[in-house]
């Protein structure tokens, strides 16, 4: 079993990691509402401007250097502006 303690460590270090969120792989957003650790999870929050992208298709987590960290196909019609709260759980898989 992974003790929580180098749960919450692995979970910050997936936060530092994280500089930027993609859209659609051309919109790029770099400032986040929350960008937190919270026991083992990394919480992030950000805001899609309306107009920027007509729907998300793929969202993309980056680092730095634009390495592509995580990777999810949704579909998001975009009407206002949208807040999107992302979740990413570091956990034990048996």
């Amino acid at each position: 079993m992974i003790e929580s303690t180098l749960l919450k460590e692995l979970a910050t270090h997936v936060n530092t990691r994280i500089a930027k969120v993609v859209l659609n792989k051309k919109y790029e957003i770099t400032e986040f509402t929350v960008k937190q650790v919270s026991k083992s999870v990394v919480n992030l929050e950000y805001m899609i401007p309306l107009g920027s992208v007509d729907s998300v298709s793929l969202i993309e987590l980056r680092a730095a250097d634009g390495t592509v960290l995580t990777s999810n196909d949704v579909y998001i019609p975009l009407t206002s502006d949208t807040i999107i709260k992302q979740p990413i759980t570091v956990k034990e898989v048996a």
